[in-house]
């Protein structure tokens, strides 16, 4: 059987190993992506239902996050 020489064979496996490392890499990133967009939805739960709290508390505002000062929001008829 005929066979590619040493060098050359180094070189495949050296390039494959390489491309099963970025494989995976990925997979981590995606894995850790997908963890975070579901810190992100469970923050934003956190903050809806805070918000719902101080609408509440002060009714419809708007708050300037800088310095805790807030508008009161009208409806317009």
């Amino acid at each position: 059987m005929a066979k590619i020489t040493e060098e050359q064979l180094e070189k495949i496996v050296k390039q494959n190993k390489e491309l099963e490392e970025v494989v995976i890499e990925i997979g981590v990133l995606e894995s850790r992506k997908h963890a975070l967009l579901h810190k992100v939805s469970d923050v934003n739960k956190v903050l809806e239902d805070y918000k719902q709290e101080l609408e509440q508390e002060y009714g419809k505002i708007s708050i300037d996050l800088s310095t805790g000062e807030y508008t009161e929001i009208t409806e317009e008829e």
